[in-house]
């Protein structure tokens, strides 16, 4: 389990096929802390640690998990938001995140509002409907707050802040985008089904 509050911005290095993708992925984490086999969201995929190194990581990424994220994408340089493993005792300052990414949003507008950088991302229409003005989503493994929805369109506000500690500062119109919805969204939408 994760918060969406992204610890480390890391860059892929390495990338190879060997079955499954693996990646190295450069990180300013102490990597001394970090067991093998450990979580760590990769751009809100959470993603199994299989090597180590001073200040690097390894993951094995599958087929099905490059096919359902925008891992596809990734290129050597390439940044990444990462975010540890939620340990018990630590703040929740975003929401409840798995690191199990539903689908692919695409960033189809964006202007400034004041120093802040407002997107309209465009869901699945399979997900749209899980995703309400001033619930919750993490994007790229971001815990976010969503402002307005319009059909499978729905509208984002990042801070200066946002921008300059994750890789929000860099977005772009046309970037795909890992998308989680919110599992108690998910629950709801289950129950009112059954009604």
């Amino acid at each position: 389990m994760f918060t969406g509050i992204i610890t480390d911005v890391g860059t892929i290095t390495e990338l190879e096929q060997q079955g499954d993708l693996r990646a190295r992925i450069q990180t300013s984490y102490d990597t001394s802390g970090i067991d093998m086999g450990a979580s760590i969201a990769s751009d809100g995929v959470c993603l199994t640690v299989v090597a180590l190194g001073p200040d690097w990581y390894d993951v094995q990424i599958s087929a099905e998990t490059v096919s359902k994220t925008n891992l596809d994408t990734w290129a050597v340089g390439k940044p990444v938001n990462l975010e540890r493993a939620l340990k018990v005792g630590d703040e929740l300052g975003g929401h409840i995140v798995s690191g199990h990414v539903d689908g692919v949003a695409e960033v189809v507008a964006l202007r400034e509002e004041g120093d802040s950088t407002r997107v309209t991302l465009r869901a699945p229409a399979t997900l749209a409907r899980f995703i309400a003005p001033k619930g919750s989503v993490a994007l790229n493994g971001t815990s976010l707050t969503v402002n307005e929805v319009e059909g499978c369109d729905f509208g984002i506000n990042f801070i200066p802040h946002t921008k300059e500690v994750t890789t929000w500062g860099d977005v772009k119109l046309g970037d795909r985008v890992n998308l989680e919805i919110d599992t108690l969204a998910r629950y709801v939408a289950r129950l009112q089904e059954s009604l």
